[in-house]
């Protein structure tokens, strides 16, 4: 198959965060590393300074506190899309 793919995901700008959720951002951000890494160390990966598929390293297999902010941020950024699609939806987040 040798279609083109136009990923197209649900419009999230008008969604605005309230501030209560920041603390759930920072903690979604941790367990999507956390999950990630799992999933690599299963896969046989382990630590390296450079990222090499095939002796399967990866400098982000460290604590999420260790991560680079980049990284740190891209995790957020997942955490906060996802949030912001669940309340889009019209689904409310309560503690």
């Amino acid at each position: 198959m040798n279609q083109t793919y136009t990923p197209a995901p649900l419009d999230t700008r008008d969604v605005e965060l309230p501030k209560e959720l920041d603390e759930l951002i920072e903690w979604m951000a941790r367990n999507v590393h956390e999950v990630w890494a799992q999933g690599r160390i299963a896969e046989g990966w382990t630590y390296g300074e450079q990222r090499d598929d095939k002796q399967k390293t990866h400098p982000c297999l460290v604590p999420y506190e260790e991560l680079p902010d980049a990284e740190r941020e891209y995790d957020r950024q997942t955490a906060v899309q996802t949030l912001k699609l669940i309340l889009k939806l019209g689904f409310k987040i309560h503690k």
